[in-house]
Formats: structure tokens, C-alpha cells, sequence
């Protein structure tokens, strides 16, 4: 149903903009937000996770908080005949907290959280066989993950 290209209306909007600031937010606060009762926002809440909207409530973890000061972008390119196992070697790292499969050149992008440049040489190592890598050091994110324009603009 993530494909189903439903409009939100104006609530269905709060309602996730509410979400996105606060995913722990009390169905009653989060009703008193929207301008509805709890029973009806709860109705709201429903449907958008039954159509797909809502995929999952998550947190947002710091890294840095938890060991991990340095993060990094990795560009991969699998060498001839390697995509496959590559993409294997890609999802068995732990430290790879994010990829996408790509066009272009690469035919990943991987976001990794490191402790060290040494673990950075060492997670680069399990994939160097098998692609071409290249590693860009985040400094900052002036854009975190956000949502999408949820309005159609006329």
C-alpha cells in the first residue's frame, strides 16, 4: 500500500509532522496538537500505518553517545561478478548503519559509524577484495533526516 498514492489532508499532515518532532508523544497530547479527540486521532493513526504512511515509531540515536565519534559515506563499486556477494558483505557489517543500492558509477552508498580511522581501515578491508571503494569523513549534517514536502504545492 506504500504506493498508493492517497492525498493527506491537513490533519493527517500534523499528525506526522507531530510525529516526526516526537514519536513518543501521548495519544492525548498528540490529539490536543491536531484539534481532535484521542479517539479520533487514534482512528488517524491507524490508517496511516494500515496505507503504508507510517512504516514504524523509531528513535534517533547519537551515535557519538554511544561510541561511535566519526561517521562516514562510502562510495562502492563491486568489481565484475562480485554485486551479489558484495551486497552480502555490505549488510553483515554492523558499523554500515545505512546503504542504497544506486545508479551511476557506485552501486552503493554506504553510511557507517566508526569508533577509529584503524576500525574504518578494518571494516574497508572486508569489502576491498570484492570493490572499489571511496570514503568521504562526514564534519557535519547540516540536514538531518527530515520529512518529505507533505502538501502538494499548486
Amino acid at each position: 500500500m506504500a504506493n498508493d498514492v492517497q492525498s493527506l489532508d491537513e490533519i493527517d499532515q500534523a499528525i506526522l509532522e507531530a510525529l516526526a518532532g516526537n514519536a513518543r508523544i501521548s495519544l492525548k497530547e498528540l490529539a490536543q496538537q491536531v484539534g481532535l479527540s484521542s479517539p479520533s486521532a487514534a482512528e488517524r493513526l491507524r490508517r496511516l500505518e494500515e496505507r503504508g504512511v507510517i512504516k514504524a515509531f523509531t528513535i534517533d540515536l547519537d551515535p557519538a553517545a554511544v561510541g561511535y565519534p566519526l561517521q562516514a559515506i562510502v562510495r562502492v563499486r563491486p568489481l565484475p561478478g562480485q554485486l551479489h556477494i558484495v551486497e552480502r558483505i555490505i549488510q553483515e557489517i554492523p558499523e554500515i548503519i545505512e546503504c542504497d543500492k544506486v545508479t551511476g558509477d557506485d552501486c552503493f552508498i554506504a553510511r557507517l559509524v566508526i569508533r577509529s580511522m584503524a576500525d574504518l581501515d578494518g571494516i574497508l578491508d572486508r569489502v576491498s577484495e570484492r570493490a572499489e571503494t571511496n570514503t568521504a569523513m562526514i564534519k557535519a549534517s547540516p540536514v538531518k533526516r527530515r520529512l518529505p514536502p507533505l502538501s502538494r504545492r499548486k
